[in-house]
């Protein structure tokens, strides 16, 4: 059993890695020439959020920092900005999993509302002050609110599927295998 659990901590980082990269993919296939008229979720953010909750090492901060890092010199953001607001969230969500593990989904679901809100809003205000052009505003929003409304699906997609749950008291709050 001890042999098994560094194979699966590095498989679900593997696992972690290749399904941001699958979102980064996806996200540039020429799928469609018309541009959309609205904005769709921040899928690598979702995921983040969730994996960093449920089971904090399966999703280590540099690991996330580089996959928003790759994200954002594919999609052509200012490189690193949402990569560090990201990890920062995550980080600080880390820090609320002990607390928010015996509480239901919703009052998780609201400390994952409240942090994409604050990078979302930090995130325009540090580009509007460095003068960096930037989408719309409602734009913004709506791609915060789909990332929130996404949210639960992932989480369920995430433990259904890959096994991705929380982790249990006896556990250690999965802080204890960081590699």
């Amino acid at each position: 059993m001890a042999d098994r659990a560094p194979t699966r901590l590095w498989a679900m980082r593997a696992l972690f890695a290749a399904l941001c990269a699958a979102v980064i993919l996806w996200r540039l296939l020429p799928l469609d020439t018309l541009p959309p008229g609205w904005a769709g979720p921040d899928i690598i953010v979702a995921l983040a959020f969730a994996w960093g909750l449920r089971r904090p090492e399966y999703a280590p901060p540099l690991l996330i920092g580089i996959a928003v890092l790759l994200a954002d010199l594919m999609f052509q953001r200012p490189p690193g900005l949402w990569a560090a607001l990201v990890l920062l969230g995550s980080e600080a969500l880390k820090t609320r999993a002990p607390g928010l593990r015996d509480l239901g989904f919703a009052p998780e679901w609201l400390a994952v509302a409240t942090v994409t809100l604050a990078i979302t809003l930090m995130y325009r205000l540090t580009l509007a002050i460095l003068l960096v052009p930037q989408a719309p505003l409602g734009l913004s929003l709506m791609q915060m609110t789909m990332t929130v409304l996404c949210y639960p699906l992932i989480v369920f997609a995430s433990a259904t599927l890959l096994g991705v749950r929380k982790a249990r008291p006896s556990e250690g709050g999965g802080r204890r295998l960081r590699i």
